[in-house]
């Protein structure tokens, strides 16, 4: 990547975090780039995909049904294929909208489009959650990325990186249960989200678990976190992948779905934009 494709990029970090402000109708600055200079920018990034592949075997919350899939037809006998999947929407690496929780607030098909090219802030507590799982992130976790990086951008995504992605595909390792049944995983903390959002005025977050609490609270039906994440009107991505090969800082995240009618959440596609590694 040239030292001009790092100038475009930046400029289009800066255009995503001011796309909602209302001075995007005055004319261009001076510093405006093309549309054509920003694709060749991304292009010449580095694309990691954040989501994992999904399947009858996926892990998931217990209480809900896994994925079945039935072909219809085949190559073989009707010369293409069809297959029929079955499957909830809150299935793998996937978005969950305010409606997943409150009814009346944003469904799937009302997020803003603006909201799906995003900032990627990255909070990387995995050496923490290695040596404790029922870890959640702190504040001083939080400081800890803004003395090394600058405040966290208004509009960003931040994406909690515990590593526990790599436990993916078994769903036991997972859920990490004691002898008792309680789970044992990483979450969020209500200071942290309620800085990011109320604070910082992020636009989304995302974390590797399968919810937003951490296990020894969600053992006990205790979904407070992720009900205030989206009694916010904001949405969340959950069981993302690969946080590990992407930096904390520089970074954009493309976020895809399907828009279903009235859908509380769905399947989704989540991939970072980052600078080319020159090594």
């Amino acid at each position: 990547m040239t030292v001009r494709h790092f100038i475009v990029l930046g400029l289009l970090s800066s255009l995503v975090a001011a796309a909602d402000q209302t001075a995007r109708a005055a004319p261009p600055p001076a510093t405006s780039i093309t549309l054509g200079e920003a694709y060749n920018a991304i292009h010449a990034a580095d694309f990691v995909d954040l989501t994992h592949s999904f399947g009858p075997d996926t892990p998931h919350v217990s209480a809900l049904k896994p994925e079945t899939v039935t072909e219809l037809y085949s190559i073989d006998k009707a010369g293409f294929r069809v297959d029929y999947y079955c499957h909830v929407g809150q299935w793998g690496t996937h978005v969950d909208a305010p409606a997943h929780f409150h009814a009346g607030l944003k469904t799937v098909d009302q997020i803003d489009p603006k909201e799906l090219l995003l900032k990627l802030v990255v909070l990387d507590v995995h050496e923490k959650v290695a040596k404790n799982p029922d870890y959640v992130v702190s504040l001083d976790d939080v400081k800890a990325w803004e003395a090394a990086h600058g405040p966290i951008p208004a509009g960003a995504f931040v994406a909690l990186r515990t590593d526990w992605s790599k436990r993916w595909p078994d769903q036991a390792a997972m859920q990490n249960k004691d002898a008792k049944g309680v789970a044992h995983y990483p979450g969020w903390s209500r200071e942290v989200l309620q800085f990011l959002y109320e604070t910082r005025k992020i636009t989304a977050s995302g974390h590797e678990t399968t919810d937003t609490d951490p296990g020894s609270a969600t053992t006990h039906d205790d979904y407070s976190l992720e009900s205030y994440v989206l009694g916010l009107n904001h949405f969340q991505i959950e069981l993302l992948d690969n946080l590990d090969k992407v930096p904390e800082s520089g970074g954009l995240v493309m976020v895809s779905f399907p828009k279903p009618l009235d859908g509380s959440g769905f399947p989704a596609r989540i991939v970072a934009i980052v600078p080319k590694n020159p090594t």
